[in-house]
């Protein structure tokens, strides 16, 4: 549990004025980060797109969710590094867990990296279960790097 009081930032839709600030925090969070142009297209596709935002309405994490008939996959989730373990990627989370259950998602699937140690930790207090391996799934300093997929049950939310 964070210390840090969860009124401090906010989550809501992305936009596309967003992007720029979604791509520079995907940029100085992953060695490998998406371009603004996957962001856009996440957009323009319909994905489920959200900001988490400080008092000062900068854009200090994202979160992507992608819902197809009864299966939600979580495509994205950063936090910009400055703004990290105050609670942000949790209230992501949250929103991205209640947008599948609004869609009537029975499960949620996500892929993590192995060396994702604290993604993987908040992934387990939320449920998220290892379902398989993916081979050499992410590009990594020297190679490729496998994924975990991980999943959890949806409904109910509560839960």
């Amino acid at each position: 549990m964070s210390a840090q009081p969860q009124n401090l930032f906010r989550i809501r839709p992305m936009q596309p004025a967003d992007l720029v600030a979604v791509a520079r925090n995907d940029k100085a969070s992953y060695p490998f980060p998406w371009s603004k142009r996957i962001f856009r297209d996440c957009l323009r596709v319909g994905y489920r797109c959200f900001v988490a935002t400080d008092l000062s309405a900068a854009v200090v994490g994202h979160a992507l969710l992608s819902i197809a008939f009864d299966e939600a996959h979580v495509l994205n989730i950063c936090v910009a590094p400055a703004y990290r373990r105050q609670g942000i990627a949790r209230q992501l989370l949250d929103q991205l867990l209640q947008e599948a259950d609004a869609a009537n998602a029975r499960n949620l699937l996500l892929e993590v990296r192995p060396s994702n140690r604290a993604a993987r930790r908040l992934y387990a207090a939320y449920g998220f279960r290892r379902i398989a391996k993916r081979p050499d799934y992410y590009p990594a300093k020297h190679g490729r790097e496998d994924a975990y997929l991980l999943s959890r049950r949806v409904q109910p939310f509560s839960e």
